[in-house]
């Protein structure tokens, strides 16, 4: 059963991810413009991911719920191949502060809001 919860939870992660990434093309090209052109959706995607994983983690939620929310939907939504991909692309365009800035804002940042998120938790 949980199986199914997961997979059912990966598909509106992923439609979520879909409609947030071509939303966020249209609307917050000037937010990675001026960071040294920052795929911006795909570190909001990840870092509001880790955010809600910590939280999830953190109220100590049943199997059932974990399956469908932290397993399914937000391991459809976040994307961790993708982030790398762009890393890769800011890399080869030798857009060097934007691969640092990038980098640390997606590892480091998702750890911190992950703890964030799961202290969030805790209190309520």
């Amino acid at each position: 059963m949980n199986f199914l919860l997961a997979g059912i939870g990966a598909s509106i992660g992923a439609m979520l991810r879909y409609a947030i990434t071509n939303y966020g093309k249209k609307h917050w090209e000037w937010i990675g413009n001026k960071f040294s052109n920052l795929p911006t959706p795909t570190l909001f995607i990840n870092l509001t991911g880790a955010f809600i994983l910590g939280f999830i983690f953190g109220i100590k939620t049943n199997v059932f719920i974990y399956a469908i929310v932290g397993t399914g939907v937000l391991g459809g939504y976040t994307t961790f191949s993708t982030m790398n991909t762009e890393l890769v692309e800011l890399y080869k365009s030798k857009n060097y502060r934007g691969f640092i800035f990038y980098a640390l804002s997606s590892y480091l940042g998702g750890l911190i809001l992950v703890f964030v998120g799961y202290y969030l938790a805790i209190l309520f």
